[in-house]
């Protein structure tokens, strides 16, 4: 495994711990029902995020690695970022033809600093530099306006709207689809969006 480090102005992004304060952290982000409100999931107990840091150290061991689900710190305060507990989480999935599906939740305590913005532009970084990707792509809940300002704001292209794109707790939700390509990427010198 080559462990991902990314840092920015005021974020560090890293692979997970499997420690009790990861979980939880990762707990305390995926148990409060307004964070989760826009994701595919209902919120999720302790021993369920124990488990996905255990799966995502397993993803991150993988000869040929697909999948980055990696914790979000604050560089601020920390001696070193490794030691620093998890505000977020952000992910990439590859699929095919060198493509990839970015995405992030930030704790409600951070909501409001531009650390999306951070976060996602730490992400393209990665995408576009080290793994040469050609293509980004995210999914937003259509009532979701502050996640599509963030990419918006970082160049991501509107492609359309997806309807009846998620399934949860009995009711469907449309989301909107975005799109970045690598030459439309001002690259790692532009300045990262805030919400």
């Amino acid at each position: 495994m080559v462990p991902v480090r990314l840092t920015g102005p005021r974020l560090a992004i890293r692979e997970y711990h499997h420690t009790p304060e990861e979980v939880d952290a990762l707990y305390a982000l995926y148990s409060d029902p307004e964070v989760t409100r826009y994701l595919p999931f209902e919120p999720r107990d302790r021993e369920t995020c124990a488990d996905q840091i255990e799966l995502y150290l397993e993803e991150a061991m993988a000869e040929e690695r697909d999948t980055y689900r990696l914790a979000v710190v604050r560089r601020e305060g920390a001696e070193d970022p490794a030691d620093a507990l998890p505000i977020a989480h952000a992910s990439l999935t590859l699929g095919k033809y060198r493509s990839a599906h970015l995405g992030y939740v930030l704790s409600r305590g951070v909501w409001g600093r531009g650390y999306a913005g951070e976060i996602a532009g730490l992400l393209c970084e990665l995408a576009f530099g080290p793994l040469g990707l050609h293509r980004l792509a995210a999914r937003v809940d259509v009532d979701n306006k502050p996640s599509a300002k963030v990419l918006t704001r970082l160049g991501f292209q509107l492609e359309g709207r997806v309807r009846h794109d998620l399934y949860k707790g009995g009711v469907w939700s449309d989301s909107y689809l975005y799109s970045l390509l690598v030459d439309e990427w001002p690259g790692p010198s532009a300045p990262f969006a805030s919400s």
